[in-house]
């Protein structure tokens, strides 16, 4: 009885096999190769809260842009002098390689348009209802040059230790009027939340002037908040048509308008990052 047994590929059939297998692992890898450049090409966005608030105030922002594949920095601000603040993002983007979406809100608008100053690699600059100063402008400058904030009859003032001696004065949001000042548009349980866990703001730090302003140089978005009762939704149409910035604007949102619109203010932010890359 004979048994029969299958004849080995013949040479030429092995070559061709073993060519495809290579084929489809070149492809693989390149595939694979070409979807990790895309995604390290993308700029790494950085977020600055502003007074009276924190890095927390950027989370619904900060899950969008992640789950986009944007790389994604909220550093604290430390609330305690223009310059001084801006120098310590200054020294954050320093680390950063690559592109640079840098985002503030409030008065991290300041911080932004200080800190950018001899970084080439900050493409874009996106203010959040935030402050846009001219040289030599104040926060409180700007909250004054409109009618409409009630920041000025909502703050209440503690004194705090300097580290060479003497006082600073803390500002902080009254809790019984943190809502209609700062986030009218939010549930009243987050805002007592938010009222009780603020970060305060030194005055001295909204009272100092700006220096050369990074937007007259860098391409500059802007988000206004319609119904903001902190800054003037007036003051921010200002800022944004001297800074020559691409402006968005919702009408019924307040203050925290990345709290209450984080779609709206995420698009914005991406639409920064795919016109600069």
């Amino acid at each position: 009885m004979s048994t029969y047994a299958s004849p080995l590929p013949r040479p030429r059939t092995r070559i061709l096999t073993v060519l495809a297998i290579l084929v489809t692992v070149l492809c693989s890898s390149a595939t694979a190769s070409t979807a990790a450049s895309r995604q390290a090409a993308k700029p790494t966005v950085v977020l600055v809260h502003g007074a009276f608030a924190d890095a927390s105030s950027w989370n619904k922002v900060v899950a969008r842009l992640q789950g986009a594949g944007y790389p994604v920095i909220a550093p604290a601000d430390p609330l305690r002098d223009l310059m001084g603040d801006s120098a310590y993002l200054s020294s954050i983007v320093s680390t950063i390689d690559g592109p640079v979406i840098l985002v503030g809100h409030s008065y991290g608008g300041a911080v932004i348009s200080n800190a950018a100053t001899g970084h080439p690699n900050v493409k874009a600059l996106v203010f959040i209802a935030a402050f846009a100063p001219e040289e030599a402008e104040s926060a409180l400058d700007l909250t004054g040059k409109f009618p409409g904030s009630q920041l000025p009859t909502s703050l209440i003032t503690r004194q705090y230790p300097l580290p060479g001696g003497g006082t600073g004065t803390d500002a902080y949001i009254d809790s019984a009027k943190f809502r209609a000042a700062f986030a009218a548009d939010l549930p009243a349980r987050d805002t007592a939340l938010m009222a009780a866990t603020q970060r305060p703001a030194a005055l001295a730090a909204l009272a100092s002037p700006s220096g050369p302003p990074a937007w007259k140089t860098i391409p500059s978005w802007y988000l206004v908040a319609g119904a903001d009762q902190a800054i003037p939704p007036a003051a921010q149409r200002f800022m944004a048509k001297r800074a020559g910035a691409r402006t968005s604007e919702v009408r019924e949102a307040s203050h925290v308008i990345m709290i209450s619109q984080p779609d709206t203010t995420t698009a914005l932010i991406t639409a920064a990052a795919r016109t600069t890359s």
